[in-house]
């Protein structure tokens, strides 16, 4: 067992992305959310206060209503009309530091009179507090969807019968999720989406998002299955938002020559709409996108994390009938209302691997009613064992389908790793992907040398310093590489804490039976992780193989309910 909290790099090798400065998982993940998060916010500075008189009667009603004869017999010794208090006004500020949160300052400039305050979130929440002349009032909120919220902060001077008000438009930085058909909107090999041809080495192509497929504008992130294939050498894809964004230093896939290879990709949508593909290859290659959900701030499906369950093995007869899924046939399978899964969730979260195929095709994942769409989620070949993530919207029986693409059969393996429901609060917040582990790089702070077989490595993501609040899971891409063998990864929280310095370590924990990634022999492969920390911060890597091999991690954001 390997058990440490590391910190990363990365060297170069063929096919694999190289990463900048290496940072330490946990304190690497709590900045990314404060930078992400207080990228949203407003300010209304006080010369847009709106100033009211309140009539008489009100004065008089909410003066006896707090009995202030003390107040008012001060009001009217000093001024007894809305002139004595002519500065009154607010400064109102609000920002974030998490997906669902707002922190709010109110300035207020204000004669020596007693004030009452009253913040109105926007939500149908208010808070109501009281101040003396001048202040500085600092208060805190947390929405339960995403959206835009009008804030307005209200100052009453009930002694000159004047009221103050100010406040401005809040958007959470966080973006709930909304199921989408599965969709092609790329394909360089007939032209959708973008001219005919190969995206050259070192070369990219841009990807229109928004407005496109009705995927709406104002979209910031998108679930994307993308598909490298025509490949002539090793190399990888980085997904990004493109014009006005900085290219990150991380991979989404890695391919070598003659293999089409999948991964789901969750990136953020830029500016204009579009995002971005870099072929990190020096060789041209086709690059394929098909859209599965968009994430926006208009209330739609939170994400609940849950540990790997599996759901479908035709090998076994777990979930769809025992043996291989037929040439160009499908199976449904249920998934709402099974394994703690709730009824009405939207879309699910999966890990789908395909083992034994007799012949090379594909998969699709797609509602349990409806036509089989054009768009794929995995390709195989002969013999290969595969798995990709998958993101796919559920019927209202709580269904999918898996549909067989090949001329031959195939087995199929379902693992649940999360749902998308109205009732979920968690948030995607995206952040600009960073490099966390790379366990071929001991210069960087990596103590334990390669990925061993049949062992785990864990990895704390919530120190005491700067623990991320509310985090229901973490989008990962994981890559293995430098394969000596078969074999599969497992990820899953840790039961146990990190130990601290000087204590033993922790107790070894269960195996899972899940897998997130198989690989073979002198493969590099990836896929995407949205992984649960568990209740203590820690999320544990399993190698399931038989021989060592090496593994890295990337962070692209996380699921947040506060």
């Amino acid at each position: 067992m390997t058990a440490a909290l590391v910190a990363a790099g990365i060297g170069i090798i063929p096919g694999t992305a190289q990463a900048a400065d290496p940072v330490p998982v946990a304190a690497g993940v709590a900045e990314a959310i404060a930078k992400a998060s207080t990228s949203e916010g407003f300010h209304s500075p006080a010369d847009r206060t709106i100033r009211t008189a309140l009539p008489a009667a009100e004065r008089s009603d909410k003066a006896n209503a707090k009995t202030a004869a003390p107040q008012a017999a001060q009001a009217a010794q000093a001024a007894p009309d809305a002139g004595a208090n002519p500065a009154l006004a607010v400064d109102v500020s609000g920002t974030s530091y998490t997906a669902h949160g707002i922190e709010l300052t109110a300035l207020v400039t204000s004669a020596d009179f007693a004030l009452d305050v009253v913040i109105d979130w926007g939500d149908g929440k208010k808070d109501t507090v009281t101040a003396q002349g001048n202040a500085e009032l600092h208060h805190s909120h947390t929405y339960d969807k995403s959206g835009e919220y009008q804030v307005k902060v209200t100052v009453t001077d009930t002694a000159n019968a004047v009221q103050a008000a100010n406040g401005g438009a809040f958007l959470t930085p966080g973006a709930d999720f909304t199921p989408h058909t599965p969709t092609r909107l790329l394909d360089t090999r007939n032209g959708t989406g973008a001219p005919v041809g190969k995206v050259s080495g070192q070369g990219s192509v841009r990807v229109k998002v928004a407005g496109n497929a009705a995927v709406p504008a104002g979209v910031t992130a998108v679930a994307l299955n993308v598909t490298v294939t025509e490949t002539v050498d090793s190399g990888y894809v980085t997904a990004w938002p493109g014009a006005g964004h900085d290219r990150p230093g991380t991979s989404n896939l890695n391919y070598t020559a003659g293999r089409s290879v999948p991964n789901l990709v969750i990136v953020p949508v830029g500016e204009d709409g579009y995002v971005e593909l870099f072929n990190g290859g020096w060789s041209p290659v086709d690059l394929i996108a098909d859209v599965t959900g968009y994430f926006t701030r208009a209330s739609d499906s939170g994400y609940t994390s849950m540990t790997p369950a599996r759901f479908v093995d035709t090998r076994e007869g777990i979930g769809a009938s025992r043996g291989m899924l037929a040439a160009r046939s499908a199976f449904t399978t249920r998934i709402g209302g099974l394994q703690g899964v709730p009824q009405n969730i939207t879309a699910v979260a999966l890990n789908v691997t395909v083992t034994e195929p007799q012949g090379p095709g594909h998969l699709t994942a797609f509602p349990g009613t409806g036509p089989v769409p054009t768009a794929s989620n995995l390709n195989f070949v002969p013999g290969q064992t595969v798995a990709n993530a998958v993101i796919v919207p559920v019927a209202p029986d709580g269904t999918i389908k898996i549909f067989n693409g090949a001329w031959s059969p195939t087995h199929v393996v379902v693992d649940v790793v999360g749902y998308y429901s109205k009732d979920s609060k968690a948030a995607f917040l995206p952040f600009t992907p960073f490099r966390t582990l790379d366990t071929r790089q001991e210069a960087y702070g990596w103590p334990g040398g390669r990925f061993r077989a049949r062992e785990y490595i864990t990895q704390g993501f919530t120190p005491e310093a700067a623990t991320p609040t509310g985090v229901e899971a973490y989008v990962l891409n994981a890559t293995v590489t430098e394969t000596g063998g078969t074999g599969f990864l497992s990820v899953a929280p840790s039961p146990y804490a990190l130990p601290a310095a000087g204590e033993p370590a922790a107790p070894a924990a269960p195996r899972p039976g899940s897998s997130t990634l198989n690989w073979t022999a002198g493969e590099t492969v990836p896929n995407l992780v949205q992984a649960s920390d568990g209740d203590h911060g820690v999320i544990t890597f399993w190698n399931q193989g038989f021989q060592d091999a090496d593994l890295v991690l990337d962070v692209f954001g996380v699921y947040q309910s506060k």
